[in-house]
């Protein structure tokens, strides 16, 4: 199975974090804070990009813990 890119969002009163491409939520959490960190985490582990979005559904920030071209050194 390929994994997608974690999302770290808001969601009914929760900030919750699913990996892109699954309709469920893998955590749950009562703050931003402890979500962007349980997202980061995945996404270092996966190897993917972490996607980081606001209360209101706009994207805050993104990182990359994968294969970005943007730093690749030639």
């Amino acid at each position: 199975m390929a994994k997608g890119d974690i999302e770290t969002y808001y969601e009914d009163g929760v900030w919750k974090n699913k990996r892109e491409g699954t309709g469920r939520a893998f955590s749950t959490s009562g703050t931003k804070d402890e979500a962007v960190a349980e997202g980061r985490e995945a996404a270092k582990q996966d190897k993917v990009e972490h996607v980081i979005k606001n209360q209101d559904g706009q994207i805050a920030s993104k990182n990359s813990y994968g294969n970005d071209p943007a730093n690749v050194r030639g």
